[in-house]
């Protein structure tokens, strides 16, 4: 297992920053960025679905590696500690020593994570149906049932709860033990974001259907209306102290909200097409709220100036090569970049994506390529990749023919596809003479 590459080196980590003066970009990651986070200091924190967390210091990334799928979340909770939430259903946090602790699982992909005001606890959202409160300090946990998935979750004031549902509902659980959660919100579709200003006293929602909505975080009344003819929202970010709030979708946007900071009220400051193609995952605000932070489809983290965002071109939705025109492939790259691109390498070497390379992977025993932290199930398969074994893995998808394997669910039903991916594959991996 990789893991922290030093100790000093993490202890300087916690003293510096990136720079982000102008636009930046912070690469290294072999997935798409599914989360961010920045630390007082400046510091840029990253999740990816390459099973990875990244801290970055001078656009040098620090590896932070233990979970067994991609990670989705993560906050930090003091100075060089760093939370993470994961596909493996687990919580851990990562010390400036070097060490790593697991403070909860679920029996679902976790999909956000909030620090308590008090620093002392955190909270995940689960798609298993419940919220879980971990003690950063030692202590037993404890979980909220919710019923619905759950994608995100917030703290609002004097110990109350706010959960966003997979079923359109935003609930609040006040601070009382045994205290059924309050409904705030029902609009129908998946509700992914919540951001909350507990003094202003509003909270900030994004949905599915693209809902962009502001309502008092009491008694639910509506306060603003941002929605736009972009769907779905997929990531917020909030500056308290500039009164910023990000909003980004899954056309690419970034609209940035000004929340009454000019004395003029709510309104739209900026709307910035980040993207060429591909949604915007991840925003996360610098501490002087001058920079934002973006992640999506590509392997790269990118931070625009706020102040110059509408005078640069889309940056992101470059980097991927699966993001060419599918018309432009024969049906055998196609699938492979559709299926299986995200996770693995066609070349040999190291790679920090989340699936072994298949470099050579003809003739090669399942679960033995040098390096790669395979699951229990594949450690002793006698499974030989070939084209009968590839065209049988697509045909009844990876959780039927290896139960309990890392790869994702996912088929290719059509027979004549399966035998062009396998034509592509045998020629693209294989090892030259």
């Amino acid at each position: 297992m990789r893991f922290l590459a030093s100790l000093s080196l993490v202890a300087s980590l916690c003293a510096g920053a990136v720079s982000a003066q102008g636009f930046t970009t912070l690469k290294g990651h072999g997935g798409p960025v599914m989360g961010l986070a920045t630390a007082p200091s400046g510091q840029v924190a990253s999740v990816s679905f390459d099973n990875s967390a990244a801290l970055w210091q001078d656009r040098q990334p620090l590896w932070l590696e233990g979970h067994d799928a991609a990670v989705t979340a993560v906050a930090f909770a003091g100075a060089g500690r760093l939370v993470t939430g994961s596909d493996d259903f687990t919580v851990r946090l990562w010390e400036p020593d070097g060490g790593v602790r697991l403070l909860g699982t679920h029996r679902g992909k976790v999909r956000g994570l909030a620090i308590s005001p008090d620093g002392r606890s955190v909270a995940s959202a689960s798609w298993d149906g419940s919220v879980g409160i971990w003690p950063l300090v030692g202590g037993a946990g404890r979980s909220l049932k919710v019923g619905s998935g759950v994608n995100d979750v917030a703290f609002g004031p004097e110990g109350s709860l706010f959960a966003a549902t997979m079923d359109g509902g935003v609930l609040r659980f006040d601070a009382e033990p045994g205290t059924a959660p309050r409904p705030l919100v029902q609009q129908g579709f998946g509700v992914n974001r919540l951001i909350v200003d507990a003094r202003a006293g509003w909270l900030a929602y994004g949905a599915v259907d693209g809902a962009t909505r502001i309502i008092d975080m009491e008694s639910g009344a509506p306060i603003a209306d941002f929605t736009l003819d972009r769907r779905p929202i997929l990531a917020m970010a909030y500056h308290a102290s500039t009164r910023q709030l990000a909003v980004g979708d899954g056309h690419g946007y970034i609209m940035m909200i000004d929340t009454g900071s000019d004395g003029n009220g709510w309104r739209i400051a900026r709307d910035f097409r980040a993207t060429r193609q591909g949604p915007v995952w991840a925003l996360a605000f610098s501490p002087d709220g001058n920079t934002i932070w973006a992640g999506g489809l590509d392997d790269v983290v990118y931070g625009w100036p706020v102040a110059l965002m509408n005078e640069f071109d889309p940056a992101m939705g470059q980097e991927r090569t699966f993001l060419r025109p599918a018309d432009s492939m024969p049906n055998g790259e196609r699938q492979f970049m559709r299926k299986c691109s995200i996770c693995h390498a066609l070349t040999g070497g190291e790679s920090r994506k989340a699936g072994p390379s298949l470099h050579g992977l003809f003739g090669r025993r399942a679960g033995t390529l040098p390096g790669y932290r395979y699951s229990p199930v594949l450690q002793g398969s006698d499974i030989i990749w070939n084209d009968d074994t590839i065209d049988a893995l697509f045909d009844l998808g990876p959780d039927h023919y290896i139960p309990g394997s890392k790869m994702p669910m996912q088929r290719i039903t059509t027979a004549e596809d399966r035998k062009d991916l396998v034509g592509f594959l045998k020629h693209a991996t294989q090892p030259e003479k």
